[in-house]
């Protein structure tokens, strides 16, 4: 076998500086924003360290730690930049502080992991709620923002625009990066969690993969759970969090068939499902009801753990199903719950009675785009014999699906429907 020629300097250099990005970049960011208050500042100058790293790897060799380096050199950056600032400005006084905190940082000073003050940083209440997941993608993953952009079906532009206004209001107020007291940090972590289920919920929604940025989602979020879960390990919901994403994403290769085909829950093969993280989400699971602060992200991921025992083990556990439901329903108040719960009561205890639940939970006009509740209203129709009414909501449902292998698996359904069937 013919062995591949080793990398030459420059081939070394940006593997080295890619594998720094990939492990680094996050804490990087974080820790010279804490020192700075400027995360605009920080990341402006982690770019030029990268830059200067590419031009002068090749020449001088890898470092033995890069991330030492690019910190050294990302850290006088910015020192030059606030010295520029307080040549030109009257605020020098102000500015001092933030020198005096880059410059004690020293070339060689360990590293301490600030990470979790960045993401509190990212969702600040003096911030718009939209911009805390994308600011945590590009502050801590370092995301650009066309691709953040498209993820959230917003011009790489306007994406661009709103996370500089974001960065320069955490400058302005002074957002610090610091983690509360511990007794507050349940009720300042709560809005960091939601901003991770969102990032999560739409890598989740391109099952197909058909959407690069999107597809590269759901792994990012998992990454960011980990990290928060790692972080904050006495928080019970992080960890319900990490379980919740980690018994997803190990069934997202069972949800399309060989032919590419739509395959929902019920007509998956666990075998194709991905044994081991299953398995650490309920080791995960297991700890966070340890910690006995009971929270929706630990109902949800109970709720996917139940689901996976019924599928996996043939276990019945429908009423288990229905009683998580019903403190997830009561703990949030949600529409999508209650219309969830409703077919875990038709599971339970008839379509009829699930029914009546959907009906109910469907008189909130959030539901009425709501595509999943349509597909749930066409299928339990169909069970009582009411097939026009059920192809009518089957149609609905088509309607409103974005996913393609989505539609075509409910227009398939629709012509049953029609057919007699």
């Amino acid at each position: 076998m013919t062995e591949r020629p080793a990398p030459g300097p420059t081939e070394a250099a940006a593997a080295a500086a890619e594998a720094a990005a990939r492990g680094g970049y996050g804490k990087l960011v974080a820790f010279l924003a804490a020192r700075s208050g400027d995360l605009a500042g920080a990341e402006d100058a982690l770019a030029d360290a990268f830059a200067a790293a590419l031009a002068a790897w090749p020449r001088t060799g890898v470092p033995d730690s890069p991330e030492a380096w690019l910190l050294t050199a990302a850290r006088r950056r910015l020192i030059d930049a606030a010295r520029a600032r307080a040549r030109r400005s009257e605020a020098a006084t102000r500015l001092r502080p933030l020198l005096e905190g880059l410059e004690a940082a020293g070339d060689g000073a360990a590293l301490p992991d600030r990470r979790l003050a960045l993401m509190l940083a990212c969702a600040h209440p003096a911030l718009d709620p939209a911009l805390h997941a994308p600011l945590m993608l590009q502050a801590v993953l370092g995301l650009d923002a066309a691709m953040i952009g498209g993820v959230f079906l917003v011009s790489p532009a306007a994406m661009s625009k709103r996370l500089t206004r974001a960065k320069a209001k955490i400058r302005e107020a002074r957002v610090p990066f610091a983690e509360p007291e511990a007794e507050a940090l349940p009720e300042r972590l709560s809005p960091v969690l939601d901003a991770v289920y969102a990032a999560y919920a739409q890598g989740w929604s391109d099952p197909q993969g058909a959407d690069p940025a999107r597809r590269e989602l759901a792994g990012e979020a998992l990454f960011l759970a980990r990290l928060v879960a790692g972080l904050a390990p006495a928080s019970a919901e992080a960890q319900g969090l990490l379980a919740l994403i980690l018994h997803t994403l190990a069934r997202r290769a069972a949800r399309r068939d060989a032919q590419g085909r739509y395959a929902p829950l019920d007509a998956q093969d666990p075998a194709c499902w991905d044994g081991a993280m299953i398995a650490e989400a309920e080791t995960i699971l297991r700890r966070a009801a340890g910690l006995r602060a009971l929270g929706r992200y630990q109902l949800e991921a109970a709720l996917q753990s139940a689901h996976a025992d019924r599928r996996r083990f043939g276990r019945d556990t429908r009423a288990e199903t229905v009683a998580l439901y019903d403190a997830l329903l009561a703990m949030t108040g949600s529409p999508v719950v209650a219309a969830n719960r409703a077919m875990a009561v038709a599971e339970l205890r008839g379509a009829q009675e699930g029914l009546a639940l959907l009906e109910a939970a469907a008189q909130d006009p959030r539901l009425a785009a709501y595509q999943p509740a349509w597909a749930a209203r066409a299928e339990l129709l169909s069970r009582l014999g009411r097939r026009a009414e059920a192809a009518e909501a089957c149609r609905r449902a088509a309607g409103l699906a974005a996913d393609p292998a989505v539609r075509a698996f409910l227009m398939e359904r629709l012509a049953a429907l029609e057919a007699g069937g």
